[in-house]
C-alpha cells in the first residue's frame, strides 16, 4: 500500500494504476461501515484508493471538526489488511486554496432535512467530493445509504455536471444491537446508546407496518415518534421518495424513512430504504 499525502505525490502514484479503479472517500476513525466499502470496491475493480480527509468546509460553526474522531495508525492499518492500493491523505492547505470557486448545493434537495438543519453543509461536501472525484478518476465511487441525502445529492452532481464515475450506494452496516456504525458512535454514554437505539427501533416498527400493508406516511411517522421518545430531540421524521420529493404514501421500492435526533451532545441519523 503506498500513502501519500500530497497532491503531487498522488498523482505520481495514480498513475501507476493501469487498470480500473475504486474509490472509497472517508474521514477517517474507520470502522466496519467504511471496510465493507472497500471490500466491495475491491470486488468490483482492479485497484482500490481510499482518502482520509476531515473536510473544514462541511463543518459548521459549534460543530465537533476539533473533536472529530482521529485515529491515523489504526486507520492505515485496517486500510493496509483489506488491501488498498493507495491511501490519500490530504491536508487541508493541500486540498483548498484561498479564494476558491465554490460549489453549491441545489436549492431545494440541498436545503431540506440536513440542509435545513445544517445550512451549508452540503455545499462544503459536494466541493470536497467533486475535487476527490476529479483527483482520483475512479470508474466507481462507493458511498453508503446511511448518509442517504448526501449519497442523492452526488449522486445529481457527478450527472449534472457529466462526471465519468459511477456512484455505488452500499447497504448500511450496523452493530448486534442495531444502532447503525459511526465514527460519532464513540461520543456515546452506555445510557446514551442504550437511548440511540430508538432510532433503528423505529425504523424498524415503520418497516412492520409496510410490511402489514400500512402506507399512510403520517400513521408511520406518528408511531416512529413514540418510540423516538426515548432520545433527547427528535431533528425530523421524514417519508421520501428516492428523489427526494415528500411523500403521502410509501411508495414501495421508490421509498426512504429518515430520522435524525439528538442523544445528550451527539446528533445520530438513520433511514431504511423502502
Amino acid at each position: 500500500m503506498v500513502v501519500v499525502n500530497t497532491i503531487a505525490e498522488f498523482m505520481q502514484a495514480r498513475k501507476k494504476l493501469n487498470g480500473s479503479v475504486g474509490f472509497v472517500p472517508t474521514m477517517g476513525a474507520l470502522h466496519k461501515g467504511h471496510l465493507s466499502l472497500i471490500n466491495k470496491a475491491k470486488e468490483e475493480n482492479e485497484f482500490v484508493i481510499v482518502s482520509i480527509f476531515v473536510n473544514p468546509t462541511q463543518f459548521l460553526e459549534g460543530e465537533d471538526l476539533d473533536k472529530y474522531p482521529r485515529k491515523e495508525e489504526a486507520d492505515r492499518e485496517i486500510c493496509r489488511l483489506a488491501g488498498v492500493d493507495i491511501l490519500f491523505m490530504p491536508t487541508a492547505d493541500q486540498m483548498y486554496s484561498k479564494d476558491e470557486l465554490m460549489l453549491g448545493a441545489p436549492q431545494i434537495r440541498g436545503y431540506i432535512l440536513e440542509g435545513e438543519k445544517r445550512p451549508g453543509h452540503f455545499d462544503g461536501m459536494l466541493q470536497i467530493v467533486m475535487k476527490l472525484l476529479n483527483l482520483t478518476h475512479p470508474q466507481k465511487a462507493y458511498f453508503g445509504k446511511k448518509d442517504a441525502q448526501q449519497l442523492i445529492l452526488i449522486t445529481q452532481m457527478v450527472k449534472d455536471y457529466f462526471m465519468p464515475c459511477e456512484i455505488i450506494p452500499c447497504e448500511i452496516v450496523r452493530d448486534n444491537d442495531g444502532l447503525a456504525l459511526s465514527s460519532r458512535n464513540v461520543y456515546l454514554s452506555s445510557d446514551d446508546r442504550q437511548k440511540a437505539l430508538s432510532l433503528s427501533r423505529s425504523l424498524q416498527k415503520a418497516t412492520q407496518f409496510v410490511i402489514s400493508g400500512e402506507k399512510n406516511a403520517e400513521k408511520i411517522t406518528d408511531a416512529m415518534s413514540e418510540i423516538l421518545s426515548a432520545v433527547d430531540k427528535i431533528e425530523y421524521i421524514a417519508i421520501l421518495s428516492r428523489t427526494f420529493e415528500p411523500l403521502d404514501e410509501i411508495i414501495l421500492q421508490n421509498s426512504i424513512i429518515l430520522v435524525a435526533a439528538w442523544v445528550g451532545k451527539t446528533r445520530l441519523i438513520d433511514n431504511v430504504w423502502i
